[in-house]
C-alpha cells in the first residue's frame, strides 16, 4: 500500500490556483481593459488615487487604510468599469474575516466622497438662476424701452417711423428659420465659429464614451443608449474615447464624419476648430 499523496489530495492545490486567477484585482483589471479604459481614466472618473488603483488590481489592499475603505474603493472601481460590485464585495468579506461592523469611519468615507460633488451643483444652480434672471430682466427692459426710445429718437431726428417698423420683424424671421434645419445638426450649425463643437450620437447601438476639454477636464463619462446623443463644445479642442466606435455617428463643426469605424472598436479621437477630420 502506498503512503504517498493520492490524486484527491492534490486537487485542492489546483483549486487554489483557479481561485487565484479569479481574484478581485484580476477581475477589476480585466473589466477595465475590456472597457477600453486606462488607470488614468479610472482615476479621473472616480477620484481614487492612481497608486491605490494599481495596488487593488494587484490584490494589495493595505494602501486602502482598512476594510471599510477597501470595500468602498472596490465598489467605486467596479461601477467605473461596468462590473457588478456585489460578488467582489462578498469575495472580499470571505477572504478578510467577514463584513466589518458599522463604525464611524464608514459615514466619514461617504462624506469625503459626496461632499465635493454636492457643493458643485448647488453653486451651479445658483449661478444659472442668477444669470437667467439678469438676462430676462435685461431682455424685458430692452423690449419695452426699445419701442418707446426708438419712436422718440426718430421724431427728434426727423426720420419716418416706417423705418423702425420694418426693422422689427427681422428677429421674428430669423427665429422662424430655425425649426427648418435638420434635427441632427441644428444645435451644431448655431455654434460659434471660434469654438469646436462635437455631437456624438449612438445611432446603431449603445456605446460607452468619454469626452474631455483642452485642459483635460472630464465633460462626460458614461454609456449612451441607442438613440441618445451628446454635444460637447470647447474653445480649442475636444478629446474623445469611443468604447464601440461602430455604433457612433459624429458631427464636428456642423459636418458629418464619414470614418468607417468597426463595430466593437475602441477609438481615441481629437477634434479642433479646423476639423472635420480627426486631429
Amino acid at each position: 500500500m502506498s503512503i504517498g499523496n493520492s490524486p484527491e489530495d492534490e486537487r485542492p492545490f489546483e483549486d487554489d490556483r483557479a481561485e487565484a486567477s479569479r481574484s478581485i484585482g484580476h477581475a477589476l483589471r480585466q473589466a477595465r481593459i475590456a472597457a477600453g479604459l486606462t488607470v488614468d481614466d479610472v482615476t479621473n472618473a472616480t477620484r481614487v488615487r492612481i497608486a491605490i488603483v494599481h495596488a487593488i488590481e494587484a490584490d494589495d489592499f493595505a494602501p486602502c487604510g482598512g476594510d471599510v475603505y477597501a470595500r468602498g474603493h472596490i465598489r467605486t472601481l467596479a461601477k467605473a468599469v461596468h462590473l457588478d460590485p456585489a460578488p467582489l464585495l462578498a469575495q472580499y468579506d470571505a477572504e478578510h474575516g467577514g463584513r466589518p461592523a458599522p463604525t464611524p469611519a464608514a459615514p466619514l468615507f461617504e462624506a469625503e466622497r459626496i461632499r465635493p460633488e454636492r457643493r458643485g451643483p448647488n453653486w451651479t444652480a445658483a449661478m444659472v438662476a442668477a444669470i437667467v434672471a439678469v438676462v430676462g430682466f435685461v431682455g424685458f427692459t430692452a423690449f419695452k424701452g426699445g419701442d418707446d426710445s426708438g419712436a422718440k429718437t426718430q421724431v427728434a431726428e426727423g426720420s419716418t417711423p416706417s423705418t423702425s417698423k420694418s426693422a422689427s420683424p427681422t428677429p421674428t424671421s430669423s427665429k422662424s428659420d430655425v425649426p427648418k434645419s435638420n434635427p441632427s445638426d441644428s444645435a451644431i450649425a448655431a455654434a460659434p465659429q471660434d469654438k469646436v463643437t462635437v455631437q456624438v450620437s449612438a445611432a446603431d447601438g449603445r456605446s460607452w464614451i468619454s469626452a474631455k476639454d483642452h485642459n483635460g477636464r472630464l465633460l462626460f463619462d458614461g454609456l449612451l443608449k441607442q438613440g441618445d446623443s451628446k454635444t460637447f463644445q470647447d474653445s480649442e479642442k475636444i478629446n474623445l474615447v469611443l468604447g464601440d466606435a461602430g455604433a457612433i455617428q459624429l458631427y464636428v463643426n456642423g459636418k458629418k464624419i464619414e470614418d468607417n469605424f468597426q463595430p466593437g472598436a475602441v477609438e481615441r479621437l481629437t477634434y479642433t476648430k479646423g476639423d472635420p477630420q480627426a486631429g
